[in-house]
């Protein structure tokens, strides 16, 4: 939604969007065994700006759900909108109150409602300042649900991630998607996973050195805190201690 974050606030737009956004979130990579979260992943959206209302958006992707095969099994709202938010389902699906239906990014926040199936939730309506509508659907997570594809491995998952990042021309390095990728390299080989690729070949070779030296530095500096390793030496103790 990055690139609508202006329209939001500015009230005399009206306008509605759609779109699919490809996404890379590291944040979920010690959750990626449950087999639902992803790394790299495509997001539906909807994006109104003063156009749909929150009744609008529910019906929209209720029919589309529907469609598709992949109504939801209950759906949750916030208790603060539940009244008012509640009426809009019709006896369509089932309700839950959740306290955490909220959404911000810092500047500006909204109250949501979210859709499950299988107790995994596909996709969300926000409520951005109360007048626009935020729409995100993860698109292989409704892919599984329509398909019943099986959940993907954590070492599936991770590779996946990595050949999509390769194949969008990026290379290990230090800063942003280069350091991602690395990062993801090196998971794969902590978890015993393989990838026929240079980036991961080289990545291994570089993991081999940096354990060596820390080997043969830790005696010296036993009480070095974890920042210290890293920002000296590029050392993360704690993929160090798990490898071990």
């Amino acid at each position: 939604m990055q690139q609508f974050k202006s329209l939001y606030s500015d009230v005399n737009f009206h306008g509605t969007f759609a779109n699919v956004q490809s996404c890379l979130r590291v944040g979920d990579l010690d959750e990626i065994g449950d087999g639902t979260h992803l790394i790299y992943f495509n997001m539906v959206g909807l994006f109104s700006f003063r156009q749909f209302s929150v009744k609008d958006a529910i019906d929209f992707w209720l029919a589309f759900l529907g469609t598709v095969g992949a109504l939801p099994d209950y759906v949750t709202i916030h208790p603060d909108k539940l009244f008012q938010w509640a009426p809009f389902y019709s006896d369509r699906v089932p309700i839950r109150t959740d306290p955490e239906c909220t959404w911000s990014d810092g500047d500006i926040s909204g109250y949501s409602t979210e859709f499950y199936k299988n107790d995994v939730e596909i996709g969300n309506i926000v409520n951005p300042l109360g007048t626009c509508i935020d729409v995100g659907f993860g698109l292989e997570r409704l892919d599984m649900v329509v398909t019943g594809t099986p959940p993907l491995t954590p070492q599936d998952t991770l590779t996946a991630a990595i050949e999509r990042i390769i194949a969008s021309d990026y290379r290990p390095g230090n800063k942003q998607q280069g350091y991602v990728l690395r990062k993801l390299l090196r998971r794969l080989w902590i978890s015993g996973g393989s990838l026929d690729h240079r980036y991961f070949h080289d990545e291994v070779e570089r993991q081999k050195r940096l354990r060596k030296r820390y080997n043969r530095l830790k005696r010296q500096y036993p009480d070095k805190s974890p920042e210290w390793w890293f920002d000296t030496h590029g050392i993360d103790v704690a993929e160090m201690e798990e490898q071990a």
